[in-house]
């Protein structure tokens, strides 16, 4: 290993060193990842407005597996650069925008895979202005809870629900949903 770095100049040494220490460090935190480990010694630094939309994780530009990413492009970019003669502030600048570049596509792809993880919690809210059917009899003018089968959130649920309306609404009637009443009962009118 000396013999292979004899002949280089002490930044071209650097490049290496951090080239396969990053990968070195990439290779094992993968391989967690694929192992179902989980790697996440975050600095969290939210750099944007990019929030989730349930209050969790937002774009995260500051965390470890960015860094990871960061050093080991920026290693990988420094010994090409080096390779094809490039003098020391272009290697640098390159390297390092390289880095940044790949910190960013880092963060905006475990941004977007949080987006696409779905945490199955029924929102109720998001029940209001959703059309449904009468699955057990609602009693007219709040006399009798009943329920419906309305389509929330991709999914088909049972929800207890009440009517103002002057007549029962029976088994099969289509139903919307206009208010949320308490975390477990609708409000719901027939639709004609």
């Amino acid at each position: 290993m000396g013999d292979f770095f004899e002949g280089m100049t002490s930044l071209e040494q650097t490049f290496w060193i951090v080239a396969v220490i990053g990968s070195a460090v990439f290779l094992v935190v993968f391989a967690m990842t694929l192992l179902g480990g989980d790697v996440d010694a975050d600095v969290d630094a939210d750099i944007s407005d990019f929030e989730a939309d349930d209050g969790g994780a937002g774009f995260q530009f500051f965390t470890f597996k960015n860094f990871v990413a960061f050093f080991t492009i920026f290693g990988w970019t420094g010994v090409i650069c080096q390779d094809y003669g490039l003098s020391t502030t272009p290697t640098i600048l390159i390297s390092t925008a390289a880095g940044l570049v790949m910190m960013f596509l880092t963060s905006l792809i475990f941004f977007w895979m949080f987006k696409l993880s779905h945490s199955g919690t029924l929102k109720i809210q998001n029940a209001v202005g959703a059309v449904g059917e009468v699955y057990l009899p609602v009693g007219a003018n709040r006399s009798s809870i009943g329920k419906i089968q309305v389509k929330v959130q991709g999914a088909l649920r049972e929800l207890e629900a009440i009517t103002d309306h002057p007549e029962d609404l029976k088994t099969t009637t289509i139903v919307k949903v206009t208010a949320v009443i308490s975390a477990e009962l609708l409000l719901v009118e027939k639709l004609s």
